[in-house]
């Protein structure tokens, strides 16, 4: 199997920490490694080095070079501009077909967290085993234990088969991003589980989904792919600046035949560290007497269920605060809620809005 971590998107619920010029991936969030360094070694020593790739767009190259110390640049696949996961996906897939199109590959992105990594690698090679023989997409989903409006959401039928383990279920069906209402008559349904974004399947298989369901990024994508075999850097850039700007979800997800598609349920402590409410409860065995989550130089009184992310150069003191989070950085300074955590997107959307470029 070929390992591809997409790595070229940003991480606003992360603000201020997360920036454009710094995208959360490449942060030390979880421990004192950056995310994307986290998710490199997840699969070192159980894949070889040549089948593990890295996806991502060129104004990201410098910093990967600065953050990632070793890592084999063939073994980079560099898209052309941001256009969300659906172009980059494809984009990819494209590259990959042109060597090996009927291997297995995942793609994974690089800021989420898995605590039982056998489990997690047992999937994986479930996963393989199921492509191989029976030709459909493999995703995972992970049951779901609360209502979710920034996750997409897996529609599991009854089980298929189970392998060495691992629990195999038919789809259903998906949907991105539900709103709160819907997202809690799903979690009440019970069948409705979190995507875990692992879509595997093979380079051929993911364009002929791209034909089917996203004929218009095909098309794009097959004037890409002649650019690219002319080694013509001018159109490549042209021809993919011209496909449709859309998640992978969106364009080809939910609207695929269920019969191509088997989900793997996911029992590996899985969390897509989207916010910082997800960072207070995954580092949850580091917090202190107060169940206050620190990062810095911090006093505090009378203050409990916080997250403080500060540095060693300047004293962050709280009095009388509970569920709160304060995350201070060189040029801005974020105060809110933890239960607001998520809306903190919109605080990036308001200032790109007012234009403070200097913020984002």
């Amino acid at each position: 199997m070929k390992i591809v971590i997409l790595a070229g998107g940003g991480g606003t619920r992360l603000w201020p920490l997360s920036r454009k010029t710094l995208p959360k991936q490449f942060t030390k969030i979880l421990s004192n490694k950056i995310l994307l360094q986290e998710t490199v070694d997840r699969f070192t020593g159980f894949y070889s080095p040549k089948d593990i790739y890295i996806s991502l767009t060129p104004e990201l190259l410098p910093l990967f070079k600065k953050k990632i110390k070793g890592f084999p640049e063939k073994n980079l696949i560099i898209e052309p501009e941001k256009r969300d996961t659906g172009p980059a996906m494809g984009y990819a897939a494209m590259i990959l077909s042109l060597k090996f199109p009927d291997e297995p590959i995942i793609f994974v992105p690089s800021d989420h967290y898995i605590y039982d990594l056998k489990k997690y690698l047992s999937c994986l090679r479930v996963a393989s085993k199921l492509i191989k023989e029976e030709g459909k997409l493999i995703d995972i989903a992970i049951p779901a234990t609360f209502a979710s409006t920034v996750l997409g959401y897996t529609q599991v039928g009854k089980v298929y088969k189970e392998i060495n383990g691992v629990e195999v279920y038919r789809f259903r069906g998906h949907t991105e991003k539900p709103d709160f209402r819907t997202a809690k008559k799903y979690l009440a349904a019970g069948n409705y589980w979190w995507h875990g974004n692992c879509y595997m399947w093979t380079p051929a298989k993911f364009l002929g989904a791209y034909e089917k369901y996203a004929p218009n990024i095909y098309r794009g994508l097959m004037k890409v792919k002649e650019a690219y075999l002319n080694k013509d850097e001018k159109n490549i850039k042209i021809e993919y600046s011209k496909l449709e700007k859309i998640s992978i979800d969106y364009a080809i997800t939910e609207k695929i035949d269920p019969a191509k598609v088997l989900i793997i349920k996911g029992e590996f402590g899985w969390s897509d560290i989207g916010a910082w409410d997800v960072v207070f409860d995954k580092l949850s065995g580091k917090h202190d007497e107060n169940k206050n989550l620190i990062k810095g130089l911090w006093a505090g009184l009378d203050t409990t269920g916080s997250l403080v992310y500060g540095s060693q150069e300047k004293i962050i003191a709280t009095v009388g605060v509970d569920d709160l989070i304060v995350v201070d950085t060189p040029d801005a300074l974020l105060i809110c809620p933890k239960s607001r955590a998520q809306d903190v997107k919109k605080i990036v959307e308001k200032l790109a809005a007012e234009k403070k470029k200097d913020y984002l």
